[in-house]
């Protein structure tokens, strides 16, 4: 099997130095990075290919667990704490396994060897894991010092702000607004379900259902189809257009 990519994420610098100490010493484990911050964390899982994640629990803004919550659907998660009443909800939200603090290396070896068989078994199809599902389904965003999970079908459309995006949902009234520019959102969406039609608007194709005098509609609000983007999207609607 290939290495497990791995990165840690732990408030106190002592333990992220010990379990960076215990990772390269452990043959099939490669660093990619460490973290104090669970929102860096976040940044890195949806830009790095990252199949786990050494995670503490007691973490200022967001705890270990609702992290993990967050990334159900991503890498698996080996608990690494102080505290071992969470144990119970480690495992509840499918960790791999939970190291209490102080652990040896021996106890860390032990954890990653559970995390090897795992892989091992999904590589050789024995486990039916919901990471085997199409990619690109969701897509976490910041907003106001939180972490917020927007699924891509629900999205109608997106426009741009200088510096900030507003997301626009099905059935939301309030938009989400992040801090990002449009161009970086528009590198991270699948191009065959999103499509810039104008320098301030990103659409959900999937999601259009009128189109009036160069304009895509969604309830009361009227999208402007640009002059260098109506070759694109008018390739896009010929696929579709029957009669």
């Amino acid at each position: 099997m290939r290495k497990i990519r791995c990165i840690i994420v732990d408030d106190e610098p002592l333990a992220l130095d010990l379990i960076e100490d215990y990772v390269l010493k452990t043959p099939f484990l490669e660093l990619v990075k460490k973290f104090s911050s669970p929102f860096h964390a976040m940044e890195a899982i949806q830009s790095e290919k990252v199949d786990l994640v050494f995670l503490d629990i007691q973490m200022p803004g967001l705890t270990g667990i609702d992290f993990s919550k967050l990334i159900q659907h991503g890498p698996k998660v080996i608990f690494t704490t102080a505290y071992s009443q969470y144990a119970l909800e480690g495992f509840k939200v499918d960790a791999l396994d939970y190291l209490v603090k102080p652990f040896s290396y021996q106890e860390f070896l032990r954890a990653a060897n559970k995390a090897l068989t795992w892989f091992n078994l999904v590589e050789q199809g024995g486990v039916k894991t919901i990471t085997e599902e199409p990619e690109n389904k969701s897509i976490f965003v910041k907003s106001e010092y939180k972490l917020i999970k927007v699924e891509l079908c629900n999205i109608l459309y997106i426009e741009g702000l200088k510096d900030y995006v507003k997301i626009y949902q099905k059935d939301q009234n309030k938009p989400i607004l992040s801090l990002m520019s449009l161009k970086t959102l528009e590198e991270k969406l699948p191009s065959d379900l999103f499509m810039r039609v104008h320098r301030s608007f990103i659409v959900n194709l999937e999601q259009i259902v009128k189109i009036e005098r160069n304009r895509i509609v969604f309830g009361s609000v009227y999208i402007p189809i640009a002059d260098s983007y109506k070759d694109q999207f008018q390739e896009f609607l010929n696929k579709k257009f029957l009669g």
